[in-house]
């Protein structure tokens, strides 16, 4: 996905929902902090963004958004990319998050004042949903330098996950690490 999709998929969401501030989420909050010119391929693969509103509880707005902007509606086989609606509890998050929250600064998006998860956010989102595509998307990040291993490590103890999954998260920054010392 580039910037340009993205911001087409914010301009028509906030249209659907008549609410200017959007959340971007998933894989593509990237764009929020770098254009795609500067990121590492397959980061930008992804041709779904996950969208999200602040006191959508009972889930109204993410459910437009998936009727008529998300997966094999409209304007998905229009344009071959969509937006998905989703909570702001799909992705699992850090204290302080909100604060760090990236300006989608792309005129193109208007009216929607999009913010995006914070790279190092997104990672630990990323790493607490542990599916492969999702490793594969940080392990990218990280190989380009685009985010910074002592700041997920100092987030990680915040983080909202068992023990476990700390310690997997943990290894991982480990085997980042190692990879640079060897390259």
């Amino acid at each position: 996905m580039t910037r340009e999709q993205l911001a087409h998929i914010l301009r028509a969401a906030c249209r659907i929902v008549d609410d200017p501030a959007i959340v971007v989420l998933g894989s593509q909050a990237i764009l929020g902090a770098y254009p795609e010119e500067s990121l590492p391929r397959p980061v930008t693969m992804s041709v779904e963004a996950d969208l999200a509103f602040f006191g959508d509880d009972d889930h109204h707005k993410s459910d437009m958004i998936d009727a008529m902007i998300g997966e094999e509606s409209q304007f998905h086989q229009t344009f071959a990319y969509y937006g998905q609606g989703v909570s702001l509890g799909t992705a699992v998050l850090g204290p302080g998050w909100q604060g760090r929250l990236v300006r989608f600064d792309d005129p193109a998006s208007a009216p929607a004042e999009a913010r995006c998860l914070d790279p190092h956010d997104l990672v630990l989102a990323k790493l607490a949903a542990h599916r492969e595509k999702d490793l594969d998307f940080c392990w990218e990040l990280a190989q380009a330098g685009l985010v910074d291993t002592s700041v997920l490590r100092e987030r990680l103890p915040d983080l909202p996950v068992s023990e476990a999954l700390a310690v997997r998260i943990a290894s991982w920054i480990d085997a980042v690490e190692a990879s640079r010392h060897h390259a």
